[in-house]
């Protein structure tokens, strides 16, 4: 009689057990399945998602370096531009104002020098007043009475240089206002009109008005009047 091994006593299976082992087996599976199926969709979705953001982010980096590279020939001709307008400013600097601010100097100085000679006379005054003289000695040479030989001879060769005179002293007011006046017209100059420059234009003018105003008393024989002869009694 052959010996029998002895069988492992096994623990018995519930029914319930199997079927929740064969239920979870079977999801697991689906599970990695559903899982397998979505992998490829999500990587779809990242690879669009890091095209769509390096889409974004590339034209910012070229609009940078566009803006940079704007910049820079912005920058380049700003310089440019610079240069010449600091150029142009020194030329006219050193040409243009310079020689404006001589000539209203050099005015000034000439409106004074013309006061003084519509104070003073000039030979110009002294020739006028020569040939009036002579044209008056002329005219009574052949006879006149003593009224008309003062008034050819002497009232005309006075009225003749108080003309000159005035004329001389109206020049000098002209010139005088035009160096005052002259900053407020045309291009403003970075450097203001010197002080003495101005001081010296309202000598002038002041003496070109005493000129102007003495120059027409004598005139018009206003300051002194001319002399009159004595009337002669009849029969001395």
């Amino acid at each position: 009689m052959n010996p029998t091994t002895p069988t492992t006593p096994t623990a018995p299976v519930a029914e319930g057990d199997g079927e929740k082992k064969t239920a979870e087996k079977a999801a697991t599976e689906t599970a990695g399945a559903k899982d397998a199926a979505e992998r490829p969709e999500r990587a779809g979705r990242l690879d669009k998602a890091r095209a769509e953001s390096a889409e974004a982010t590339e034209p910012a980096y070229r609009g940078d370096g566009a803006e940079q590279g704007l910049g820079l020939d912005l920058d380049d001709d700003l310089d440019d531009d610079l240069d010449d307008d600091l150029d142009g400013d020194l030329d006219d600097d050193g040409t243009g104002k310079e020689s404006a601010g001589l000539a209203t100097a050099a005015a000034a100085v000439v409106s004074v020098g013309l006061g003084i000679v519509s104070l003073t006379g000039a030979w110009s005054g002294r020739v006028a007043a020569e040939r009036e003289t002579l044209i008056g000695q002329i005219k009574t040479s052949s006879g006149g009475s003593a009224a008309q030989q003062i008034s050819e001879i002497y009232g005309d060769a006075w009225h003749a240089t108080a003309l000159v005179n005035g004329i001389f002293g109206l020049v000098a007011l002209l010139v005088g206002c035009y160096v005052l006046v002259r900053p407020a017209f045309g291009a403003p100059s970075a450097h203001p009109q010197a002080g003495w420059v101005r001081s010296v234009a309202k000598g002038g003018i002041a003496l070109g008005v005493i000129g102007v105003l003495v120059a027409v008393g004598m005139y018009f024989d206003l300051i002194v009047a001319l002399p009159t002869a004595a009337a002669t009694t009849a029969g001395s």
